[in-house]
């Protein structure tokens, strides 16, 4: 299942944009408030305990790395890991700097599922909603089909590859805690701005912080 979930969620999501092409954005950013809080949470209630237990002091360090370095790959990505694509012009190549940026921050998400299996579904609620909107994006830009496609599955298969990689080269484990913590910052920084940018104008209504409750409470009980 650790590898399962975030593929499938990605696949399903392109499927939903391919064939349903949703059209109310307010439902989206529900998924995407509800997501976002239960990513957060898991981060929090699971990793960073688990982080900081390891008796590592530069723990904090590497988290803000993280953070750091999320921001970096947004410059790249503008913004598509919490769903944050916007534009109309046609598209006649594929985008590599967006491509190339999602790949590494789904690469690595994948890195502490190996030790955390509820990540796993954290990561694939989180992958859904973006997928769809990456989707609905692309075919709005007229990418082309195969392009879109090829993007889509190497997109899905990333954070199955990083736990793979993580289970399967020891030398990793030497550094887990220090990987684990820049991957908490990435997380802080992608899940707290879902959060913030679900809504128009940032403002909070009862749907969204009702969605928001149900991931907290999610994440507590797994």
């Amino acid at each position: 299942m650790n590898y399962i979930l975030p593929l499938l969620s990605v696949l399903i999501g392109f499927l939903i944009a391919l064939w349903l092409q949703p059209k109310a954005k307010k439902n989206l950013k529900l998924l995407l408030a509800f997501s976002g809080s239960f990513l957060l949470s898991l981060t929090v209630m699971h990793l960073l305990p688990d982080v900081y237990a390891s008796g590592n002091s530069n723990v904090g360090i590497f988290i803000m790395l993280g953070i750091l370095f999320q921001i970096i790959l947004e410059f790249f990505s503008k913004g598509a890991e919490h769903g944050h694509v916007h534009g109309h012009d046609k598209m006649t190549q594929m985008p590599w700097l967006l491509f190339i940026s999602l790949c590494i921050h789904a690469f690595l998400e994948g890195f502490p599922v190996s030790k955390h299996h509820d990540l796993a579904l954290g990561i694939a609620i989180h992958h859904l909603p973006i997928a769809i909107i990456l989707t609905m994006f692309f075919v709005s830009a007229q990418l082309n089909k195969v392009a879109l496609t090829a993007f889509m599955l190497t997109f899905a298969i990333m954070t199955p590859l990083g736990t793979i990689v993580s289970e399967n080269l020891p030398l990793l484990n030497n550094y887990y805690n220090e990987i684990t913590a820049v991957v908490i910052g990435i997380l802080f920084h992608i899940s707290s701005t879902i959060i913030f940018e679900s809504s128009e104008g940032h403002k909070f209504n009862i749907a969204k912080i009702s969605m928001i409750i149900l991931g907290i409470g999610l994440a507590y009980f797994l």
